[in-house]
């Protein structure tokens, strides 16, 4: 990063980009255009009136669109998602991205590219703590670019507001896997290639910060005042850059499943039974229920890995729920029906949709196969992934209430698995959680 970043405050344009393929009837986006269309196309940006990099015109959004076809060719594979991997970037849409600062961020080719424009950030909505990052980029010589991790929008100086990884040629004090203003790249760092793809690979738990380029270790890093969760972002200062294949994984997640469900709090008084077989799977069968952890959560982040045997069969995670009360919290749908076959038609909100909120962008899940679902809540944001792809990202702007159903809860609750009616017949092999630290 060069010194047009130290004090640079990137509020001054943020561009909230929820610019998904369809909103279906019942999405409470308002920015997307609704369409019950599989087609897609993409509108390239205008950058007709980009100027030069220092050019004070204005870089608009541009909306892109996915049909129903590219968003399931994205679902990572049942291993990868069954570890807790996600895609941050679906090759197709910046759905689950913000704009800090004004910048030409557009795709092309199934990549995230940026060339023109003042110094700007791409950031995910999501704040994310503990985790396994991985991408790919390709930049040319003279760029300047880099991965912010547990970054805010707004920035004055990277030594104590976020970890900068470089993307930056050799000359500069902090050149690529560089962390600026807090650590160098080690003697063995491997030697740089221009306008060709790398791969770097990113690990930050706790204090600590690994980063690996093109396979070999290229910087560690022990943070003596270890920042909280923060959002991820790309950054432009000056010069070309591209990113593709960015994947995430969550870090310190615990499992809440054992044989005895030691771990939550029964309704023997509801209809619905929650049983664990041998091969620690947990059965949910029957009428209306709950079962209820016996700890609170507030901002977690939850890996489930569920299948329903059928398309209508409906159950639900539940959170930040009052305790002992009957699903009284927010709920993350499970549910892989759909409206005419249609994939981007939920029938039910669908799997990851945060009911009643906002629908699934795309049902994921296929009745009868195993799913993962990766659930996050961070203060009023909430965002859900299936089989590794994006199908919700909602803020909550409602007046705060103590009950989610009708108003903005921040408070920790307890988590609920719902048992939806009698035809409800679920499995979950794993349900694991990690609570983000203040």
């Amino acid at each position: 990063m060069s010194n047009l970043l130290t004090n640079l405050r990137f509020g001054i344009s943020v561009f909230s980009l929820l610019l998904m393929t369809v909103v279906v009837t019942g999405c409470s986006s308002k920015k997307s255009p609704e369409s019950e269309s599989t087609e897609s196309k993409s509108v390239e940006p205008n950058t007709a009136d980009a100027g030069t990099p220092d050019s004070p015109s204005s870089f608009e959004p541009q909306p892109y669109e996915a049909s129903a076809e590219q968003l399931l060719a994205a679902r990572l594979d049942e291993s990868e998602a069954s570890e807790g991997w996600i895609r941050l970037f679906d090759g197709h849409t910046l759905f689950g991205w913000e704009i800090a600062g004004n910048a030409n961020w557009q795709i092309k080719d199934g990549t995230i590219t940026v060339d023109q424009g003042q110094p700007s950030l791409l950031c995910t909505s999501i704040p994310w703590q503990d985790y396994e990052l991985t991408l790919e980029f390709n930049a040319d010589e003279q760029t300047n670019s880099g991965v912010f991790l547990r970054t805010p929008l707004e920035i004055d100086d990277p030594a104590t507001d976020c970890y900068e990884v470089n993307i930056a040629p050799d000359d500069n004090p902090f050149p690529t896997a560089g962390i600026v203003k807090r650590q160098e790249v080690s003697e063995d760092v491997p030697e740089q290639t221009f306008g060709e793809w790398r791969t770097m690979h990113i690990e930050l738990i706790g204090d600590e910060l690994k980063i690996s380029v093109d396979g070999k270790l290229a910087c560690e890093y022990t943070d003596p005042a270890p920042l909280a969760a923060g959002r991820i972002a790309l950054q432009h200062n000056h010069g070309r850059v591209a990113f593709r294949n960015i994947r995430l994984r969550p870090l310190g997640l615990e499992s809440l499943l054992d044989k005895d469900l030691s771990q939550w709090k029964k309704y023997p008084e509801m209809e619905t039974e929650y049983t664990v077989n041998d091969e620690g799977v947990m059965q949910v069968k029957g009428g209306k229920g709950q079962i209820e952890t016996k700890q609170s959560y507030d901002d977690f982040v939850l890996l489930a890995e569920y299948k329903l045997p059928k398309p209508e069969i409906n159950s639900g995670i539940f959170f930040r729920c009052i305790p002992g009360l009957e699903m009284m919290g927010y709920e993350c749908q499970l549910s892989n029906e759909m409206k005419d076959g249609l994939p981007l038609s939920p029938a039910d909100c669908g799997t990851g949709g945060i009911f009643r909120r906002q629908d699934a962008r795309v049902i994921a899940g296929e009745a009868g196969k195993w799913a993962t679902v990766l659930l996050v809540a961070h203060d009023a944001k909430m965002a859900a992934w299936v089989n590794g792809v994006q199908v919700s990202n909602w803020q909550d702007d409602r007046e705060p209430h103590e009950n989610p159903r009708k108003g903005k809860r921040l408070e920790a609750g307890t988590i609920m698995i719902q048992g939806h009616d009698p035809s409800t017949e679920a499995e979950l092999k794993k349900i694991e959680i990690a609570s983000y630290s203040k």
